[in-house]
Protein backbone atom coordinates (compact mmCIF):
# COMPACT_ATOMS: atom_id res chain seq x y z
CA UNK A 1 0.00 0.00 0.00
CA UNK A 2 3.06 2.75 0.90
CA UNK A 3 4.62 1.52 -2.46
CA UNK A 4 1.25 2.75 -4.64
CA UNK A 5 0.94 5.67 -2.38
CA UNK A 6 4.54 6.59 -3.31
CA UNK A 7 3.84 5.90 -6.99
CA UNK A 8 1.12 8.38 -7.25
CA UNK A 9 3.13 10.71 -5.43
CA UNK A 10 5.86 10.61 -8.14
CA UNK A 11 3.25 10.26 -10.94
CA UNK A 12 1.72 13.32 -9.73
CA UNK A 13 4.77 15.38 -9.43
CA UNK A 14 6.07 14.63 -12.46
CA UNK A 15 2.61 15.67 -14.19
CA UNK A 16 2.24 18.83 -12.18
CA UNK A 17 5.41 20.19 -13.50
CA UNK A 18 4.37 19.09 -16.92
CA UNK A 19 1.10 20.67 -16.33
CA UNK A 20 2.64 23.92 -15.39
CA UNK A 21 5.13 24.09 -18.34
CA UNK A 22 1.95 23.52 -20.79
CA UNK A 23 0.11 26.45 -19.17
CA UNK A 24 3.09 29.11 -19.00
CA UNK A 25 3.17 27.84 -22.97
CA UNK A 26 -0.68 28.31 -23.34
CA UNK A 27 -0.41 31.64 -22.00
CA UNK A 28 2.64 32.83 -24.21
CA UNK A 29 0.43 31.37 -26.92
CA UNK A 30 -3.18 32.63 -25.90
CA UNK A 31 -3.38 35.12 -28.72
CA UNK A 32 -2.45 32.71 -31.72
CA UNK A 33 -4.60 30.15 -33.67
CA UNK A 34 -6.39 28.02 -32.26
CA UNK A 35 -4.65 24.80 -33.89
CA UNK A 36 -1.45 25.96 -31.51
CA UNK A 37 -3.46 26.09 -28.98
CA UNK A 38 -4.97 22.12 -29.30
CA UNK A 39 -1.45 21.23 -29.97
CA UNK A 40 -0.20 22.24 -26.75
CA UNK A 41 -2.82 20.20 -24.90
CA UNK A 42 -2.59 17.37 -26.92
CA UNK A 43 1.25 17.64 -26.05
CA UNK A 44 0.95 18.56 -22.20
CA UNK A 45 -2.00 15.41 -21.86
CA UNK A 46 1.34 13.27 -23.34
CA UNK A 47 3.79 15.41 -21.67
CA UNK A 48 2.29 14.86 -17.95
CA UNK A 49 1.74 10.57 -18.75
CA UNK A 50 5.72 10.87 -19.69
CA UNK A 51 6.70 13.09 -17.03
CA UNK A 52 5.28 10.55 -14.16
CA UNK A 53 6.67 7.43 -15.87
CA UNK A 54 9.97 9.47 -15.98
CA UNK A 55 9.43 9.78 -12.09
CA UNK A 56 8.37 6.74 -11.06
CA UNK A 57 11.27 5.11 -12.62
CA UNK A 58 14.36 7.67 -11.10
CA UNK A 59 12.24 6.66 -7.97
CA UNK A 60 13.76 2.97 -8.77
CA UNK A 61 10.08 1.84 -8.95
CA UNK A 62 10.35 0.75 -12.58
CA UNK A 63 13.48 -1.63 -14.32
CA UNK A 64 15.09 -0.25 -17.48
CA UNK A 65 12.90 -2.97 -19.91
CA UNK A 66 9.40 -1.46 -18.32
CA UNK A 67 11.21 2.24 -18.61
CA UNK A 68 11.29 1.55 -22.75
CA UNK A 69 8.50 -0.04 -23.34
CA UNK A 70 6.13 2.48 -21.39
CA UNK A 71 8.26 5.37 -22.95
CA UNK A 72 7.45 4.10 -26.44
CA UNK A 73 3.57 3.77 -25.75
CA UNK A 74 3.67 7.37 -24.75
CA UNK A 75 5.90 8.33 -27.82
CA UNK A 76 3.28 7.09 -30.29
CA UNK A 77 0.56 8.08 -28.13
CA UNK A 78 1.97 11.49 -28.58
CA UNK A 79 2.23 11.06 -32.25
CA UNK A 80 -1.21 9.98 -32.94
CA UNK A 81 -2.59 12.89 -30.26
CA UNK A 82 -0.98 15.88 -32.11
CA UNK A 83 -1.81 14.73 -35.19
CA UNK A 84 -5.55 14.51 -33.97
CA UNK A 85 -4.97 18.36 -32.53
CA UNK A 86 -3.75 19.45 -35.70
CA UNK A 87 -6.21 17.77 -37.86
CA UNK A 88 -8.86 19.25 -35.24
CA UNK A 89 -7.02 22.53 -34.97
CA UNK A 90 -7.71 23.00 -39.02
CA UNK A 91 -11.01 22.15 -39.29
CA UNK A 92 -12.33 24.61 -36.03
CA UNK A 93 -10.20 27.09 -37.76
CA UNK A 94 -11.44 26.57 -41.44
CA UNK A 95 -15.07 26.86 -39.89
CA UNK A 96 -14.06 29.78 -38.25
CA UNK A 97 -12.59 31.61 -41.18
CA UNK A 98 -15.85 31.03 -43.40
CA UNK A 99 -17.54 32.21 -40.52
CA UNK A 100 -15.55 35.42 -40.09
CA UNK A 101 -15.75 35.95 -44.12
CA UNK A 102 -19.61 35.24 -44.11
CA UNK A 103 -19.94 37.85 -40.97
CA UNK A 104 -18.56 40.54 -43.24
CA UNK A 105 -21.29 40.29 -45.79
CA UNK A 106 -24.12 41.53 -43.87
CA UNK A 107 -21.34 44.20 -41.91
CA UNK A 108 -20.77 45.39 -45.59
CA UNK A 109 -24.98 46.25 -45.50
CA UNK A 110 -25.71 42.57 -47.17
CA UNK A 111 -27.73 39.53 -45.46
CA UNK A 112 -25.77 36.66 -43.69
CA UNK A 113 -25.30 33.74 -45.51
CA UNK A 114 -24.55 31.00 -42.91
CA UNK A 115 -21.05 28.88 -44.54
CA UNK A 116 -22.01 25.41 -45.77
CA UNK A 117 -20.64 22.31 -44.37
CA UNK A 118 -20.48 20.91 -40.71
CA UNK A 119 -19.50 22.91 -37.70
CA UNK A 120 -19.07 22.77 -34.16
CA UNK A 121 -22.45 23.42 -31.82
CA UNK A 122 -20.70 26.61 -30.85
CA UNK A 123 -20.05 27.65 -34.15
CA UNK A 124 -23.08 26.56 -35.31
CA UNK A 125 -24.96 28.59 -32.12
CA UNK A 126 -22.56 31.60 -33.54
CA UNK A 127 -24.54 31.18 -36.98
CA UNK A 128 -27.68 31.54 -35.69
CA UNK A 129 -27.20 34.52 -33.67
CA UNK A 130 -25.07 35.93 -36.45
CA UNK A 131 -28.33 34.76 -38.86
CA UNK A 132 -30.71 36.74 -36.36
CA UNK A 133 -28.77 39.62 -35.97
CA UNK A 134 -28.74 39.50 -39.71
CA UNK A 135 -32.30 39.57 -40.11
CA UNK A 136 -33.11 42.56 -37.38
CA UNK A 137 -30.32 44.76 -39.39
CA UNK A 138 -32.40 44.09 -42.12
CA UNK A 139 -35.83 44.90 -40.92
CA UNK A 140 -33.53 48.29 -39.29
CA UNK A 141 -32.84 49.07 -43.05
CA UNK A 142 -36.02 48.72 -44.45
CA UNK A 143 -37.76 50.56 -41.55
CA UNK A 144 -35.00 53.57 -42.11
CA UNK A 145 -35.54 53.61 -45.73
CA UNK A 146 -39.72 53.46 -45.25
CA UNK A 147 -39.33 56.98 -42.82
CA UNK A 148 -37.18 58.15 -44.76
CA UNK A 149 -39.23 58.06 -47.88
CA UNK A 150 -42.06 59.33 -45.37
CA UNK A 151 -40.31 62.23 -44.49
CA UNK A 152 -39.43 63.10 -47.85
CA UNK A 153 -43.20 62.82 -48.51
CA UNK A 154 -43.93 64.45 -45.94
CA UNK A 155 -41.92 68.05 -46.71
CA UNK A 156 -43.12 67.52 -50.68
CA UNK A 157 -46.94 67.41 -49.10
CA UNK A 158 -46.10 70.09 -46.64
CA UNK A 159 -44.54 72.80 -48.88
CA UNK A 160 -47.20 72.13 -51.04
CA UNK A 161 -49.83 72.56 -48.80
CA UNK A 162 -47.94 75.53 -46.97
CA UNK A 163 -48.11 77.18 -50.38
CA UNK A 164 -51.28 77.22 -51.71
CA UNK A 165 -52.92 78.67 -48.34
CA UNK A 166 -49.80 81.14 -47.68
CA UNK A 167 -50.80 82.37 -52.06
CA UNK A 168 -54.08 82.68 -51.42
CA UNK A 169 -53.34 84.89 -48.14
CA UNK A 170 -51.25 87.00 -49.84
CA UNK A 171 -53.45 87.68 -52.00
CA UNK A 172 -56.55 88.69 -50.31
CA UNK A 173 -54.52 90.72 -47.96
CA UNK A 174 -53.46 92.44 -51.29
CA UNK A 175 -56.59 93.17 -52.68
CA UNK A 176 -57.96 94.33 -49.21
CA UNK A 177 -54.93 96.83 -48.98
CA UNK A 178 -55.78 98.36 -52.94
CA UNK A 179 -59.22 98.72 -51.79
CA UNK A 180 -60.07 96.43 -54.66
CA UNK A 181 -61.93 93.75 -52.63
CA UNK A 182 -65.88 93.68 -53.60
CA UNK A 183 -66.41 91.70 -50.45
CA UNK A 184 -64.40 92.49 -47.52
CA UNK A 185 -66.14 90.54 -44.95
CA UNK A 186 -65.73 87.96 -47.35
CA UNK A 187 -62.36 88.14 -47.57
CA UNK A 188 -61.73 88.49 -44.68
CA UNK A 189 -63.54 85.50 -43.24
CA UNK A 190 -62.08 83.23 -45.56
CA UNK A 191 -58.82 84.76 -44.42
CA UNK A 192 -59.40 83.38 -40.86
CA UNK A 193 -60.26 80.04 -42.49
CA UNK A 194 -56.98 79.93 -43.84
CA UNK A 195 -55.03 80.89 -40.93
CA UNK A 196 -57.17 77.85 -38.86
CA UNK A 197 -56.41 75.51 -41.43
CA UNK A 198 -52.41 76.75 -40.90
CA UNK A 199 -52.57 76.54 -37.57
CA UNK A 200 -53.97 73.09 -37.51
CA UNK A 201 -51.36 71.75 -39.58
CA UNK A 202 -48.94 73.63 -37.21
CA UNK A 203 -50.75 71.85 -34.12
CA UNK A 204 -50.23 68.48 -36.20
CA UNK A 205 -46.30 68.73 -37.03
CA UNK A 206 -46.14 69.90 -33.24
CA UNK A 207 -47.97 67.44 -32.05
CA UNK A 208 -46.22 64.70 -34.35
CA UNK A 209 -42.54 66.21 -33.23
CA UNK A 210 -43.48 65.73 -29.33
CA UNK A 211 -44.19 62.31 -29.99
CA UNK A 212 -40.88 61.49 -31.96
CA UNK A 213 -39.16 62.57 -29.24
CA UNK A 214 -40.64 60.74 -26.82
CA UNK A 215 -41.56 63.96 -25.15
CA UNK A 216 -45.36 63.43 -25.07
CA UNK A 217 -46.44 63.50 -21.30
CA UNK A 218 -49.75 61.79 -20.52
CA UNK A 219 -52.17 62.54 -17.95
CA UNK A 220 -54.17 58.97 -17.46
CA UNK A 221 -57.30 58.93 -15.27
CA UNK A 222 -60.37 56.71 -15.20
CA UNK A 223 -62.27 57.17 -18.07
CA UNK A 224 -65.67 55.12 -19.66
CA UNK A 225 -65.08 54.00 -23.02
CA UNK A 226 -69.51 55.89 -23.65
CA UNK A 227 -68.72 59.07 -22.31
CA UNK A 228 -65.18 58.87 -24.42
CA UNK A 229 -66.83 57.68 -27.51
CA UNK A 230 -69.92 60.26 -27.01
CA UNK A 231 -68.15 63.25 -26.92
CA UNK A 232 -66.14 62.34 -30.26
CA UNK A 233 -69.83 61.36 -31.69
CA UNK A 234 -70.76 65.32 -30.50
CA UNK A 235 -67.92 66.80 -31.86
CA UNK A 236 -67.85 65.07 -35.51
CA UNK A 237 -71.78 65.39 -35.84
CA UNK A 238 -71.63 68.67 -37.61
CA UNK A 239 -68.80 67.69 -40.47
CA UNK A 240 -71.10 64.39 -40.62
CA UNK A 241 -73.86 66.87 -41.67
CA UNK A 242 -72.26 68.61 -44.16
CA UNK A 243 -70.75 65.63 -46.07
CA UNK A 244 -74.40 64.08 -45.86
CA UNK A 245 -72.91 61.30 -43.50
CA UNK A 246 -74.45 59.23 -40.92
CA UNK A 247 -72.57 57.93 -37.76
CA UNK A 248 -73.71 55.14 -35.58
CA UNK A 249 -72.94 54.48 -32.09
CA UNK A 250 -74.96 51.70 -31.01
CA UNK A 251 -72.08 49.40 -30.22
CA UNK A 252 -70.53 51.01 -27.67
CA UNK A 253 -69.93 48.96 -23.96
CA UNK A 254 -69.36 50.97 -21.00
CA UNK A 255 -66.07 49.85 -20.41
CA UNK A 256 -63.27 51.98 -17.70
CA UNK A 257 -60.22 52.50 -19.44
CA UNK A 258 -56.92 54.48 -17.74
CA UNK A 259 -56.23 57.36 -20.71
CA UNK A 260 -55.28 60.58 -20.53
CA UNK A 261 -58.78 62.25 -22.09
CA UNK A 262 -57.70 64.75 -24.12
CA UNK A 263 -55.24 62.71 -26.13
CA UNK A 264 -57.56 59.98 -26.83
CA UNK A 265 -60.42 62.27 -27.69
CA UNK A 266 -57.92 63.66 -30.34
CA UNK A 267 -57.21 59.80 -31.62
CA UNK A 268 -60.91 59.04 -32.07
CA UNK A 269 -61.57 62.86 -33.89
CA UNK A 270 -58.80 61.82 -36.39
CA UNK A 271 -60.16 58.87 -36.76
CA UNK A 272 -64.08 59.94 -37.28
CA UNK A 273 -62.88 62.87 -39.48
CA UNK A 274 -60.89 60.67 -41.44
CA UNK A 275 -63.59 58.32 -41.97
CA UNK A 276 -65.91 60.77 -43.03
CA UNK A 277 -64.11 62.89 -45.51
CA UNK A 278 -63.51 59.41 -47.11
CA UNK A 279 -66.94 58.23 -47.12
CA UNK A 280 -69.58 59.30 -49.74
CA UNK A 281 -72.50 61.01 -49.23
CA UNK A 282 -75.61 58.72 -47.80
CA UNK A 283 -73.01 56.85 -46.81
CA UNK A 284 -72.43 55.21 -42.73
CA UNK A 285 -69.43 55.89 -40.64
CA UNK A 286 -69.56 53.29 -37.48
CA UNK A 287 -67.99 53.34 -34.57
CA UNK A 288 -67.92 51.05 -31.52
CA UNK A 289 -66.13 49.73 -28.29
CA UNK A 290 -66.06 46.70 -26.93
CA UNK A 291 -64.44 44.27 -24.92
CA UNK A 292 -61.67 41.26 -26.46
CA UNK A 293 -58.83 38.39 -25.17
CA UNK A 294 -56.50 41.56 -26.07
CA UNK A 295 -57.74 44.15 -23.94
CA UNK A 296 -60.47 47.14 -25.18
CA UNK A 297 -60.92 47.48 -28.97
CA UNK A 298 -62.43 51.05 -30.56
CA UNK A 299 -63.12 50.47 -34.30
CA UNK A 300 -64.15 53.11 -36.54
CA UNK A 301 -65.89 51.59 -39.83
CA UNK A 302 -65.91 53.64 -43.06
CA UNK A 303 -67.49 53.44 -46.36
CA UNK A 304 -64.21 54.45 -48.60
CA UNK A 305 -64.42 51.57 -50.81
CA UNK A 306 -61.01 50.01 -48.94
CA UNK A 307 -57.07 50.57 -49.32
CA UNK A 308 -55.38 48.63 -51.82
CA UNK A 309 -53.45 46.16 -49.83
CA UNK A 310 -49.94 47.05 -51.14
CA UNK A 311 -50.75 50.33 -48.95
CA UNK A 312 -51.88 48.63 -45.89
CA UNK A 313 -48.59 49.00 -44.24
CA UNK A 314 -47.76 52.73 -44.54
CA UNK A 315 -51.19 53.35 -43.31
CA UNK A 316 -49.84 54.96 -40.31
CA UNK A 317 -46.28 56.53 -41.94
CA UNK A 318 -46.04 60.25 -41.48
CA UNK A 319 -46.90 62.09 -44.62
CA UNK A 320 -49.10 58.82 -46.40
CA UNK A 321 -52.08 60.43 -47.94
CA UNK A 322 -52.96 57.27 -50.50
CA UNK A 323 -53.80 57.89 -54.04
CA UNK A 324 -55.59 60.79 -54.92
CA UNK A 325 -58.95 59.67 -55.52
CA UNK A 326 -58.70 59.23 -51.53
CA UNK A 327 -56.86 62.22 -50.81
CA UNK A 328 -58.56 65.17 -48.91
CA UNK A 329 -58.56 68.98 -49.60
CA UNK A 330 -57.08 69.64 -46.50
CA UNK A 331 -54.47 67.81 -43.90
CA UNK A 332 -50.59 66.76 -44.63
CA UNK A 333 -50.79 62.90 -44.15
CA UNK A 334 -49.94 63.39 -40.07
CA UNK A 335 -53.55 62.42 -38.09
CA UNK A 336 -53.02 58.88 -38.37
CA UNK A 337 -49.58 58.53 -37.91
CA UNK A 338 -50.46 60.72 -34.69
CA UNK A 339 -52.66 58.18 -34.12
CA UNK A 340 -50.68 55.63 -33.92
CA UNK A 341 -47.93 57.87 -32.05
CA UNK A 342 -50.88 58.82 -28.97
CA UNK A 343 -51.99 55.30 -29.13
CA UNK A 344 -48.74 53.13 -28.58
CA UNK A 345 -47.94 55.77 -26.01
CA UNK A 346 -50.56 53.74 -23.97
CA UNK A 347 -49.08 51.07 -24.86
CA UNK A 348 -51.48 50.19 -27.33
CA UNK A 349 -51.87 48.63 -31.04
CA UNK A 350 -53.91 50.52 -33.99
CA UNK A 351 -54.22 48.80 -37.24
CA UNK A 352 -56.50 48.79 -40.39
CA UNK A 353 -58.32 46.47 -42.09
CA UNK A 354 -60.14 46.04 -45.55
CA UNK A 355 -64.14 45.29 -44.94
CA UNK A 356 -66.69 44.80 -47.75
CA UNK A 357 -67.24 48.76 -48.45
CA UNK A 358 -64.68 50.13 -46.82
CA UNK A 359 -62.21 49.87 -44.43
CA UNK A 360 -61.88 49.27 -39.93
CA UNK A 361 -59.54 51.28 -38.12
CA UNK A 362 -58.89 49.71 -34.81
CA UNK A 363 -57.44 51.14 -31.73
CA UNK A 364 -56.60 48.05 -29.09
CA UNK A 365 -56.12 49.60 -25.31
CA UNK A 366 -55.34 47.93 -22.30
CA UNK A 367 -58.03 47.44 -19.65
CA UNK A 368 -58.30 49.41 -16.53
CA UNK A 369 -57.47 47.85 -13.88
CA UNK A 370 -59.55 46.85 -10.90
Amino acid sequence: MQDTLLIAFFAFLGAAAAGLLGAGVLRLTRQRSLTASLAVVAAVAVGAMLAGTLAVAQAMFLNAHDLSVVTTVVAMAAVVSLATALLLGRWVVAGSRALTLAARSFGDGGDFAAPVGPATAELSALSRELAATSARLAESRDRERALESSRRELVAWISHDLRTPLAGLRAMSEALEDGVAADPQRYLRQIRTEVERLNGMVGDLFELSRIHAGALALSPSRISLYDLVGDALAGADPLAREHGVRLVGDRVEPVPVDVDGKEMSRVLGNLLINAIRRTPADGTVAIAAERSPEGVVLSVTDGCGGIPEEDLPRVFDTGWRGTHARTPPAGAGLGLAIVRGIVEAHRGQAVVHNVPGGCRFEVTLPVAEA
